[in-house]
């Protein structure tokens, strides 16, 4: 459902010079104040569509808590909730899944659940 609703919100994969420029068009990154000496930092913009936005938000959750396959997304995302908490790295992995399906979609590859998948088939 994640990856149907993520394809129509697109549309073309092309029209995206960088992948990681799909976070922002989502509203999946952070509102900029910047006013002489303030420079913050906010909520996310929420611009783009919606439900795109919620099912990503939905398979990061899903990720982080429901999934036992461990995977770099997943300890990434995990180290951060630590840090930041739950609902900032769910945000954090939901811009990074959009950014990384992109990509597969551009490229026409498939997940990689380890960093290392290659070496471990050479092996």
């Amino acid at each position: 459902m994640t990856a149907l609703t993520f394809a129509t919100a697109i549309d073309n994969p092309a029209r995206f010079v960088r992948s990681r420029d799909v976070g922002a068009h989502l509203g999946l990154t952070p509102r900029k104040y910047a006013s002489s000496e303030i420079d913050r930092n906010g909520a996310i913009s929420k611009s783009g569509d919606r439900l795109a936005r919620e099912a990503l938000f939905i398979a990061a959750h899903s990720l982080l808590t429901r999934v036992t396959r461990w995977s770099a997304l997943k300890a990434w995302g995990t180290a951060l909730a630590k840090r930041r908490g739950l609902r900032r790295a769910t945000v954090a992995v939901a811009r990074k899944l959009a950014v990384i399906l992109h990509r597969m979609w551009s490229d026409g590859s498939e997940f990689r659940w380890r960093r290392d998948e290659t070496a471990a088939v050479a092996v």
